[in-house]
Parts: C-alpha cells; structure tokens; sequence
C-alpha cells in the first residue's frame, strides 16, 4: 500500500506508536492520526514526542467521529487488542489493520530473523543478534526486545541483517511480513486473556512462518509438540533443536556438548558447560541462535566465538548479588508459569521464591510441582497472590508468606533465607497493576537487595 497522502490511525502513543507515527509520516509521506485511548494522557506530553512532526493530529480518551471516518489505514502498537468494537469498527468497513511491526517491514530492506516462541525470545535473540553482529558490519537487533522495528527501518540497507524478536501480539496484525529464517523456540500457556484458547495462541505463533517459501527456513524445537508439528505445516525447511535426543538432522545437546549435523557428519559447535549461560533452557536458546545464524551463512567457529562470551540477558535469571551467604537471582522475566518453571530448575540449591502479580489467566499447578523441595518459602505479592497461595495448598505447600510491595516481599526473604540459599524473584505473573513493566520490577528488585546489609 503506497502511504504517500493517506491518513494512517496509530493506536497507542508508546515508544513503538511514536516510532510508528514517526516512519508513516516521514518516510511514508503519510498524513498521521495519532490516537491513544487512555483519556490521562496529555496531547501536549505526546506533542513533545513528535516535534518533526508537526502536522500529526493527536486525539486520547475518545477518537472523533470524523477523524474515524477519513482514516484509511490502522497501525496498532503491540499492546493495543485487535478484537475489541473499536477495530471492529474499521474491520467492517475493509480498513487494513497492520501492526508496527508490519508497517517497519514495509520499508526495510536487507535480510531478516524473526523469533518467536512463549519463553527465551528475548534470550535467543540477542545472542543471535550479537552473532551477527560480530560477524558482519550491518546488523541490527529489534523488536519485542525494546527497540520498535519502525524506529530502525529507514536505517537498514540490502547488505543489512535485522534480527527482530516478535510477541504473539505483533504477529497479530502481520500480512506481508517475510522473515528469511524463522524460529518457534516453544509454545506453553502465556497470554490467554487475550488470545481466549491455546488453539488461538499456538495459531498466532506459528503465523511466524505463514509467508516463507521453500528455500528459507524455520527453526524449530523437537521436543516441544506444538513446535514440532509446525514442521509438518510449513512452506519452509523445518530446521530442529533438541535438548533431549540425537538428531539426523538438526541441532541436539549430548554430553554437555552442541552439536549441528546438516547432511554430514555432526559437528561439535561449542561445550555449554563452557558458556556462560545456565540452565537445560539456554542450551535450547543457544541451539535455536546456532540455527538461525548458521541458516543465516555465519561460519561455526564464529558463533561459538560469540557464545562462549555471550552473558544472560538482563532480568532473566540474573545474579544480582550475595548477601550474608545468601545467593538473589533477578528472573523479572519469568512472566508466566512456564518461564518461572525455568528459573526454579536453574537454581542448584534452596531457594526463597518470590512469585505474584498481574493476572493473564495463567494456572499454577506445574509451577508449584515444580517446586520439587526446591522451595523454601513462597512470598506472594499482587493480584494473584490468594489464587497462588491456594493452589499451593493444594498442593501441599504452605510455607506461604503475603507482601503487600515488593520492598517488603525482599525483607521477608533477607529474614527466611539462610547461608547457602538462594532468593528468586521469578514471579509466573505479569508486572501490570504494581509496574510499568518487568524491566521496572526488577531494576527495583536490584536496588533493594543491593541496600540489603552485606
């Protein structure tokens, strides 16, 4: 669609619906509405935002009626839902719904990585993108990982590599976008106040793959079986990785060793044990990085180069500090049962887990079997906080203690842990209600267990 005088609605004036504005306006040559339905935003605190960009109308609370009728294109932000009277308002008229992320693909140029998958996205991705950046000049990492597709685009040339880290709520709105490899690291229950089954979820995440043609490729993980099955669906070449079996072809863990095999004989790419990643779930978002970089031309011995020094994403099972012999571990990230399933089988010794927050629908019955004796203590915040507590019970567990903020659920565990223990703040919960976003709970996380006595 050629944007050049059409008027384009941005839903959300976040940072991916001001870079959106930004791209459609500037490059696009489109005449920009800039729409966000909270009525406590200030035009003039947007207005601020976009000072190149003078002629964009900016409406928040209610959008006018007129204005709704001259739109021709809907971009949406990630976090805005597509199925509410609202879109459908302009779904039944025929007006295309695109997402940022499809609008930045509309301008791109050059080759793209796209990940997606419920946990180690944002693990997998920036590890890729570090591989490609280490091996060639243009490359540019992007996506669900903080930095909006659309801010970069214009950037990108023919020689260029985006690797873009995709959530469900992105691939809802896609329609041309293209990657050239592709990975479906796993799919668990995550999100289900929005996308209502996991039918509808496993569909959203596999509409990764829905454009590639033979010849380009899709990662996928063997032991997950809704990957797995994707496999048998896709255009593309279905490529595994396995943390559990040798593969003919693929990528698998044996031994503590990676090894890729590719119509030859295996060839070991690095010892995980020598890295600096823990846990069986990096090894699965280090093999998948090995695939999409590999698929991607990147000789073996540069990636291993590049993971051996790579080091965990922050707030995904990140060592804050040690404290009177006691071990804090920020996994801020661990926002659903499966994730925080993940953090608890990374810890080697007792844990005080913190867990709680906002509630996407999720249960917690295989985070709390998890536990596996593992957990000392439980310390529930958020709105979540009784149904955890109760499932807990259920399952026999009742060294249960209630916080009422995150301060004191950390100087309830300064109080409960012992030398030799270890505190996770891993919570299986989003951080809405009580935080912006993850990246606030654990920064916070960090700065109170830093002031914690030595």
């Amino acid at each position: 669609m050629e944007l050049k005088g059409k008027y384009v609605l941005i839903v959300g004036t976040g940072i991916s619906g001001i870079s959106a504005a930004q791209l459609a306006s500037g490059a696009g040559g489109a005449r920009v509405i800039l729409f966000d339905g909270n009525e406590a935003v200030q035009p003039d605190a947007v207005r601020q935002k976009l000072p190149a960009d003078p002629e964009t109308e900016i409406y928040t609370g209610t959008l006018p009626q007129e204005a709704a009728a001259r739109t021709e294109l809907v971009v949406v932000s990630p976090g805005v839902p597509v199925d509410t009277p609202f879109m459908d308002g302009f779904r039944d008229r025929g007006i295309p719904i695109w997402g940022e992320i499809e609008l930045a693909y509309r301008f791109a140029k050059g080759r793209l990585i796209a990940i997606t998958g419920t946990n180690g996205k944002t693990t997998t991705t920036a590890l890729a993108g570090q591989i490609m950046k280490d091996y060639q000049k243009e490359a540019f990492v992007v996506g669900n990982i903080g930095i909006p597709y659309t801010s970069v685009a214009c950037d990108t040339t023919e020689n260029s590599v985006t690797v873009a880290e995709i959530s469900s709520f992105q691939l809802e709105t896609i329609h041309n976008f293209t990657p050239d490899v592709s990975a479906v690291l796993n799919i668990t229950p995550d999100h289900l106040n929005r996308h209502h089954t996991m039918e509808n979820y496993a569909a959203v995440k596999e509409a990764i793959a829905r454009n590639q043609k033979k010849g380009s490729r899709c990662i996928l993980n063997y032991e997950d079986a809704y990957t797995r099955a994707i496999g048998e669906r896709t255009a593309a070449e279905p490529f595994y990785f396995s943390s559990a079996r040798v593969l003919e072809k693929g990528i698998y863990l044996q031994d503590g060793d990676i090894y890729l095999a590719d119509g030859g004989a295996p060839v070991k790419v690095v010892c995980f044990r020598e890295t600096k990643l823990p846990g069986i779930h990096n090894a699965e978002n280090m093999m998948a990085a090995i695939g999409l970089t590999y698929s991607m031309g990147v000789p073996l011995q540069q990636i291993a180069q590049t993971a051996k020094a790579f080091r965990a994403v922050e707030h995904r099972i990140e060592y804050v500090a040690s404290k009177k012999g006691v071990v804090y571990y920020n996994d801020s990230k661990g926002t659903n049962p499966d994730a925080a399933i993940r953090g608890i089988r990374a810890m080697d010794r007792p844990t005080v887990l913190i867990g709680g927050g906002y509630d996407k629908g999720s249960t917690y019955d295989d985070w709390l079997e998890a536990f596996d004796g593992k957990v000392t203590w439980l310390v529930l915040l958020g709105q979540t906080k009784d149904a955890i507590a109760a499932c807990a019970r259920r399952h026999g567990f009742t060294n249960i203690v209630m916080a009422d903020s995150l301060e004191e659920a950390v100087q309830i565990c300064a109080e409960k842990a012992r030398p030799g223990d270890a505190v996770l703040l891993s919570p299986a919960c989003a951080s809405w209600g009580m935080f912006p976003n993850y990246e606030v709970r654990g920064n916070l996380f960090k700065e109170l267990v830093n002031k914690l006595e030595d």
